[in-house]
């Protein structure tokens, strides 16, 4: 199937330099980005806030053992510290 995309000159001399520095043709470029964009956004699952940071969650240690259940104690401390 064919797609027309109409791109700003300067969009257009990016994508130009991009395909000659990788020895690529510019379709196949636009290619690339488009199935990456589709691997990113293509699932309306993963355009959920949460979906989208999952990854970053539980990867710092905070040193506080009772931070969930305590989280509005250590914050107001924190607030106060930094006052």
């Amino acid at each position: 199937m064919q797609l027309t995309v109409r791109l700003p000159d300067e969009d257009m001399a990016k994508l130009t330099s991009i395909a000659g520095r990788l020895g690529l043709k510019r379709s196949e470029v636009t290619r690339l980005a488009i199935k990456k964009f589709l691997a990113e956004y293509g699932n309306e699952e993963e355009l959920r806030p949460f979906d989208r940071v999952k990854h970053l969650l539980g990867i710092v240690e905070s040193g506080k053992k009772d931070l969930g259940s305590a989280h509005r104690k250590h914050l107001i401390e924190r607030l106060r510290r930094d006052s």
